[in-house]
């Protein structure tokens, strides 16, 4: 039986051993706590961002609070993603690529500018400004038809206009196409619009008719020299031309000729072989010399001819014809046939064209919208038609706007009242109709609030280059006429016994009576002149003084002349303070 003195050791001992027993507890229950704080706390590396994986099935006793979750995963959110590996990156890249099928054919491949320069044609410094907005549009290459704007130099250094291009200008218009990625066409005429040099003396003797300086006559022995001459001319400062417009439209007269009456009464009328001929010449001196280029033609007269006839030219292996239709109404059904006939005879490629500007009058100083944008959804509906015709490729469009509808016609629409058009119209081909994310592209890119087709209103200032002149001309056009007519109207019925035509013409007056009404014309006179100063600057910045001059003449001179010349009269006749009136020599 154990004495008191054991059991009191064996209880010291029993307790100590607990408390060791505490100690080490505690000591790995704070070890393990430790651990884990430092695994919940921890901020992930940069490199250890990624997208989250599933989550495995977790003990809730070591679930995380939701406090410190929250704050973990916003830290997690400000992390930027890790950028991918170089050698990751690059084996993406080389890896080959499958079962991807083979692109359709585009038919907008091409969409050209047409930029017709025989009338108001732009300083260079405008091309600077509005090749990237082109660009910006959706085009991607340019017709430019030069004709007395081209630097002619030696025996062609007549046709040359005084405002013309010089040699540097043309590096430079070429320049500024290649960065905004635009392909220049050069379009040359070789047979109809040859009014440019037939209006020479030196070259008259080449008319067709002698009194029309249309066409060429085809069978004259310098003819063809003559026109090979400019095209070498102008296509050696195009050394990376592609394709080579010939024109070759509208030959008017062909046939009337002495000449040409004689060939045809030889050669059983056939005035299509007649033209066909000159073009053959044409076209063997081009792909002779210029390897490799590619020809294109308006395709008006190949409309007429027999397809036989055609064919003997053997056209269709170099040249290309390119359909025009500018109207808003499109007779699909005559498009349908002329492409059948010419995939019949052979041609590869078929081109189109259209009007953005210049083809709703030879006068026309505003540009519809509407008429413009149905031009180009008819064109849509064409371009639609392309798996039809399997032997041949629609190429591209030319989005034609015309300056003058010939050498001698007046001024169309300036360039800077076409550019919505030519917004509207590039837009509608890049969207397939004129939808509201191509209207959004359009106001963005010209600065405007809101656009009416129907009226043509643009609303808004506007921010494309020419913007100013835009607006002015509007402005101008649309209220000129009534401003000045309101003026001399209230002389007319305000004062009529006291300005009359006779006072004028006889030079006298009373100041008194002048004076009623002489604030009134004055002041509106200076008010319309003052927006016919900023108009004739802006227009200054773009256009040639040539440009500027026959703009005023044909549409600001013939309504402020009148005015100009009342108020004239009204200063000298007051000056002369009511002396008596001129008296007229008897004749």
């Amino acid at each position: 039986m154990p004495t008191m003195g054991y059991f009191s050791r064996y209880m010291r001992m029993n307790t100590l051993r607990l408390v060791v027993l505490v100690i080490v507890l505690l000591a790995a229950a704070k070890l393990l706590f430790h651990q884990k704080s430092s695994s919940i706390l921890r901020l992930p590396r940069l490199d250890e961002v990624q997208a989250p994986k599933p989550k495995k099935p977790q003990n809730l006793f070591w679930e995380k609070t939701p406090a410190i979750d929250a704050v973990h995963d916003e830290e997690r959110k400000e992390l930027p993603p890790e950028p991918p590996k170089e050698e990751a990156a690059k084996a993406k890249e080389d890896a080959p690529v499958k079962n991807v099928p083979p692109p359709p054919k585009d038919f907008t491949q091409m969409r050209l500018v047409h930029l017709d320069l025989k009338g108001a044609a732009p300083k260079v410094s405008y091309f600077e400004q509005v090749f990237p907005l082109f660009a910006k549009l959706g085009a991607n290459g340019l017709l430019i038809e030069y004709e007395d704007m081209f630097p002619f130099h030696g025996d062609l250094e007549i046709l040359r206009s005084p405002y013309a291009y010089s040699e540097q200008d043309i590096k430079k218009i070429l320049h500024l196409a290649e960065i905004n990625r635009l392909k220049v066409v050069p379009l040359v005429q070789c047979f109809g619009h040859m009014e440019f040099v037939l209006k020479h003396d030196k070259y008259k003797h080449l008319r067709e008719v002698e009194k029309y300086p249309n066409s060429l006559n085809p069978h004259a022995v310098e003819t063809l020299p003559l026109v090979t001459s400019i095209l070498q001319q102008v296509l050696d400062k195009h050394p990376q031309k592609t394709w080579v417009h010939i024109g070759a439209d509208e030959v008017f007269s062909l046939g009337e000729g002495h000449d040409s009456k004689s060939w045809m009464n030889s050669n059983n009328g056939d005035l299509g072989k007649m033209y066909l001929n000159h073009i053959q010449k044409v076209v063997s001196f081009l792909t002779a010399r210029y390897k490799g280029v590619q020809l294109l033609m308006w395709d008006d007269m190949l409309r007429w001819i027999k397809e036989d006839t055609i064919m003997e030219s053997a056209i269709t292996k170099h040249a290309a014809p390119m359909i025009w239709l500018y109207g808003a109404e499109m007779d699909l059904g005559k498009i349908r046939q002329h492409i059948t006939k010419y995939q019949g005879l052979g041609f590869k490629t078929i081109w189109f064209a259209s009007a953005f500007k210049g083809a709703s009058g030879p006068a026309q100083v505003r540009t519809p919208l509407e008429q413009h944008q149905k031009n180009h959804h008819g064109w849509l509906q064409v371009f639609q038609t392309q798996h039809q015709f399997p032997n041949t490729t629609f190429q591209g469009i030319a989005l034609t706007g015309w300056q003058r509808y010939d050498h001698f016609s007046a001024l169309c629409e300036l360039l800077p009242m076409g550019i919505p058009s030519l917004a509207v119209c590039l837009q509608t081909l890049e969207h397939g109709n004129f939808s509201k994310e191509a209207k959004k592209h359009v106001l963005e890119s010209l600065g405007f609030k809101d656009m009416d087709l129907t009226t043509s209103i643009c609303k808004g200032k506007g921010a494309f280059p020419g913007s100013e002149i835009y607006h002015l001309v509007g402005q101008i056009h649309g209220e000129l006429e009534t401003k000045v007519n309101g003026l001399m109207n209230d002389v007319r019925q305000n004062i009529p016994g006291w300005f009359s035509r006779y006072h004028r013409k006889h030079r006298f007056g009373n100041p008194y009576k002048m004076e009623l009404f002489g604030h009134t014309v004055l002041k509106g006179h200076e008010e319309l002149e003052a927006v016919i100063k900023q108009l004739r600057d802006h227009l200054a910045e773009v256009f040639f003084p040539d440009t500027v001059e026959e703009w005023m003449e044909e549409y600001v001179n013939p309504h402020m002349d009148p005015l100009r010349e009342f108020v004239k009269d009204y200063h000298e006749i007051l000056k002369l303070n009511a002396q008596p009136k001129a008296i007229l020599k008897r004749r």
